[in-house]
């Protein structure tokens, strides 16, 4: 094999893909803030029974996840100005992200909310509690605790999916690492990086959400 290996391409662009890899973090979390506020939103609508508003959330999930994120991607950056929107390469991948995950994390959602059981309902109603304060008490946060890892799982593929987002110019690791390979020819080294990159970052959100869900969804112990 001919290929001399060089790294001294990756030391010196290092910042540059550390600041990447900030700037995939900062979409991926406004999207995944995003994504389980709709998430939620769709779940309380579909709770309400308004036939025409639950129409309209189970057609938005089923567009969303039988469509390729890339074709949401390019409709909201390049078909959008079309009837007047214009959004930033950035702008167009958060929204395209976080309505993405928002039709996931509906879902997962409303699965942990059917969990529930009819007679803690009941009872909260008995108690006197009015329909918003058995949704938040005694609905919502056990079905969280119930769809967390689920949850957590979607939004690391959504950091994940992040990367699809370099083909609108959004800037994030993926671009950063496509514009070191066009200029230095170094694909092996360059794409190794990234892996390994996106691996720390999964790692690292990982360790996040499981720390989460030990404080705020864990079972008290005594």
């Amino acid at each position: 094999m001919g290929y001399s290996f060089d790294f001294s391409v990756i030391f010196a662009a290092w910042p540059q893909l550390l600041y990447g890899c900030w700037l995939t973090l900062v979409i991926s979390a406004k999207a995944m803030a995003m994504g389980f506020a709709i998430g939620l939103i769709c779940v309380v609508v579909r709770r309400t029974g308004v036939g025409p508003l639950v129409w309209l959330v189970k057609a938005f999930i089923e567009i969303i996840r039988n469509t390729p994120f890339p074709v949401q991607a390019f409709f909201i950056y390049l078909g959008l100005p079309t009837i007047g929107i214009r959004l930033s390469p950035d702008t167009a991948a958060v929204i395209a992200l976080g309505l993405n995950g928002g039709a996931y994390a509906a879902e997962i959602i409303r699965g942990g909310v059917e969990s529930v059981q009819r007679g803690q309902i009941e009872a909260g109603r008995a108690l006197g509690l009015n329909g918003f304060q058995v949704f938040r008490y005694i609905i919502l946060r056990p079905a969280l605790r119930v769809s967390f890892p689920a949850l957590a799982s979607q939004f690391i593929l959504l950091m994940l999916t992040s990367s699809v987002v370099a083909s609108i110019s959004a800037t994030e690791l993926a671009s950063i690492g496509q514009q070191l390979e066009s200029t230095t020819f170094r694909s092996f080294e360059v794409y190794l990086t990234l892996t390994a990159l996106y691996l720390g970052m999964s790692a690292t959100l990982t360790a996040i959400f499981a720390t989460t869900e030990r404080v705020f969804f864990s079972y008290p112990t005594r």
